[in-house]
C-alpha cells in the first residue's frame, strides 16, 4: 500500500445515523480537503471503508450505497475524507501549520518586494513579521488562498508589496534550444522571437522577488553570455 498502517490515521464521516471511516496518510489527507487533487489511493493506507477501522469492522455495501450512491471504495473514500474530520494528533497539525506557514512566507518572498530598496524580503523575515502580526493559518485552505489576507497583517509590520516587472531577454544562438524551454517555466512568455542568427529575443513578466533568480539561472546556462534588461513601463 502507498502508506503504512504505522503512520495511519482516521478519517471519519458520519451521516444518516452511520459512520464510514478510512485509513489515511495525515498529510496528505489534509492536502486533498485544501483543495490539492492526489489520487485517493494514494492517501489510503487500505483501500476499504470501515463502521469502525480500529475494531476492522467494514461498512456494509448497503450503507456506503444508501448514503454516498456508490459502493465504490475510493470514491466513498474521497468523500469522508472531503467531509469528514481527520483525526491528526496536536503535534502532527503544529508541524503541518508551521509547513504551510512557510511556503506562504516563501510565496511573498518571491511575489513583494520591499518599496524602500527595490528587494524581496527574506523569507525569515516575513515568517518574524507574521509573528508579531499574528498570523492565524488555516490547515485546511491552501497557501495561495492564503497570501493576500497574510500579506495585509504584515503590512502593518513590514514596508511590502506584490510587484510584477518584465524582462528583454536575448540569447544567443548556441544556447537558445536549451533555454526555451527553462525561459517559459520563469514566467509568462509576453513576446518571443527567433533571429535570424538563430538567437532567441523574448519577453518575460515574472514577479520581482526572484528576478535576481532569473538572471542567476540564465547566466549559468549560458555561460555569461545572455543579455538581460528590465523593460520599462
Amino acid at each position: 500500500m502507498a502508506v503504512s498502517l504505522e503512520k495511519a490515521v482516521i478519517a471519519r464521516y458520519e451521516k444518516f445515523g452511520k459512520r464510514f471511516e478510512v485509513l489515511v496518510d495525515p498529510e496528505k489527507a489534509v492536502e486533498l480537503k485544501s483543495g490539492n487533487n492526489i489520487y485517493i489511493a494514494d492517501i489510503l493506507a487500505v483501500e476499504d471503508v470501515f463502521e469502525d477501522a480500529k475494531k476492522g469492522m467494514r461498512a456494509s455495501r448497503e450503507d456506503m450505497r444508501k448514503v454516498f450512491g456508490t459502493e465504490n471504495v475510493l470514491e466513498v473514500a474521497e468523500i469522508v475524507i472531503k467531509r469528514g474530520e481527520v483525526q491528526i494528533t496536536a503535534e502532527q497539525r503544529r508541524k503541518m501549520i508551521e509547513e504551510k506557514k512557510r511556503l506562504i512566507a516563501t510565496i511573498i518572498s518571491r511575489e513583494s518586494i520591499n518599496p524602500q530598496t527595490n528587494t524581496p524580503h527574506p523569507v525569515e523575515r516575513i515568517l518574524n513579521a507574521m509573528e508579531l502580526a499574528k498570523v492565524s493559518i488555516d490547515l485546511y485552505k491552501s497557501a495561495e488562498e492564503q497570501v493576500n489576507d497574510v500579506m495585509l497583517a504584515i503590512q502593518r509590520i513590514l514596508p511590502i508589496r506584490f510587484e510584477r516587472i518584465c524582462l528583454q531577454i536575448k540569447i544567443p544562438p548556441a544556447y537558445s534550444g536549451k533555454c526555451y524551454g527553462v525561459v517559459k517555466e520563469l514566467g509568462r512568455m509576453k513576446r518571443e522571437e527567433w533571429l535570424a542568427d538563430g538567437s532567441l529575443f523574448c519577453v518575460i513578466e515574472i514577479p520581482a522577488g526572484i528576478q535576481a533568480e532569473v538572471f542567476d539561472k540564465l547566466n549559468k546556462l549560458t555561460n555569461g553570455e545572455v543579455v538581460i534588461t528590465q523593460k520599462e513601463g
